[in-house]
């Protein structure tokens, strides 16, 4: 027998603040147009004054803890992908613990910006399939209008916030990719290119810092690195593109989204498509996707995903599961 990290509840939570393209034409030079051109974002959600990453966090977690039919004390472990915590420390995962009301297990972070899903989902399913929990609860979550430049129109229309949650469980499986749970992963990261996505402030300067991005030069690594990825968990997992019923690739771009699929050759009918209604939420991005997928009646018990992302690092990877 084999042990398998299953999906067995997802969820997410938006902030109640909805940011039309149209804000943003009275602050900057930019138009509705524009934007949706180049991104395919037509709305997004920003956190209220106040509102933080571990709530929306929290909000996601209790979500996908009701669509599974548990309870905080049914977790063993808590891993929160975000690059925009509440504090320098501690860790915005053992706030939801705090929030949740679980006493045990173990919660931490994991910070690999717009991939941190990924990283997590691969690190959760590592500690399921080697004894070291039995249940998992793996989330997404990010204010990145907080560390927006308001004046950079090429960025700062781009971001929204919020947060998606998923629980893997340890179930028997017999080693096959017709079992249900997580049948593949691969994580890169190549640090040379660290200046064309990046903060530029952080603790060791004393300050925050404002997303900094060379779009051209991000979109050219993506498409390429992306399927490249999601290719290589594919074929860990013994499944070709005929066997994939849903790509849920990071919402950062409707261009970049295309492209990858186009190069795994996979319709755009088989692709799940956020962006349009959050932006990009960085790690939150993918598990957002999900929740909405499954609430729209697209991702059913038994479907072959795909999800695949890249962000700051820069840090991609993928995953392959089955529903």
């Amino acid at each position: 027998m084999t042990l398998r990290a299953v999906v067995t509840g997802v969820g997410h939570y938006l902030p109640e603040r909805i940011v039309p393209n149209s804000e943003f034409e009275s602050k900057i030079d930019t138009s509705d147009e524009w934007i949706r051109t180049r991104s395919g974002i037509e709305r997004r959600h920003f956190a209220a004054d106040g509102e933080t990453t571990s709530q929306l966090a929290t909000h996601a977690a209790q979500a996908a803890l009701n669509d599974a039919g548990l309870s905080a004390d049914d977790i063993d472990a808590i891993i929160v992908a975000t690059s925009t915590a509440d504090l320098t420390f501690p860790s915005a995962a053992t706030m939801v613990q705090a929030q949740l009301g679980m006493t045990k297990g173990f919660a931490f972070d994991v910070q690999a910006v717009c991939a941190g899903f990924v990283y997590a989902l691969a690190n959760a399913n590592a500690l399921i399939v080697s004894g070291q929990a039995k249940r998992a609860l793996v989330i997404g979550a990010e204010t990145f209008s907080r560390i927006m430049d308001w004046e950079d129109r090429t960025t700062s229309v781009l971001f929204g916030d919020g947060a998606g949650a998923l629980i893997l469980e340890a179930q028997d499986g017999s080693g096959a990719k017709s079992d249900r749970g997580i049948l593949a992963t691969d994580l890169n990261s190549d640090g040379r290119f660290k200046d064309i996505l990046y903060v530029d402030g952080g603790v060791s300067q004393r300050s925050t810092g404002y997303l900094r991005m060379q779009g051209k030069e991000v979109f050219r690594h993506a498409v390429e690195k992306l399927a490249q990825t999601a290719i290589t968990s594919m074929d860990k997992a013994g499944i070709t593109a005929d066997e994939v019923d849903w790509i849920v690739p990071h919402q950062a771009n409707i261009r970049i989204i295309k492209g990858t699929a186009k190069k795994m050759d996979i319709p755009m009918s088989r692709v799940v498509v956020t962006v349009q209604d959050h932006g990009n939420t960085s790690a939150a991005s993918i598990p957002l996707a999900l929740s909405v997928g499954k609430a729209e009646g697209k991702i059913k018990e038994g479907d072959i995903v795909v999800t695949e992302a890249i962000g700051g690092g820069l840090a991609w990877g993928s995953v392959v599961l089955r529903w």
